[in-house]
């Protein structure tokens, strides 16, 4: 099972690079119980999309 401190990183890499199968489900399961991570990774969520809203030029 990983920490949540190995959780956020892999979120963190996935923006980067694809996570391997393994990578995958460990962090699906992890998020999977833990509210904290899931809420982190729907924040990252919203924030890379308005990131390149604001990098294309759209409105915020």
């Amino acid at each position: 099972m990983l920490s949540c401190r190995q959780a956020t990183e892999l979120m963190s890499q996935e923006q980067d690079r694809p996570l391997s199968l393994a990578e995958r489900i460990a962090l699906r399961l992890h998020v999977w119980i833990c509210a904290g991570c899931n809420n982190y990774r729907r924040q990252m969520t919203v924030l890379r999309a308005a990131c390149r809203r604001f990098g294309s030029g759209g409105t915020p």
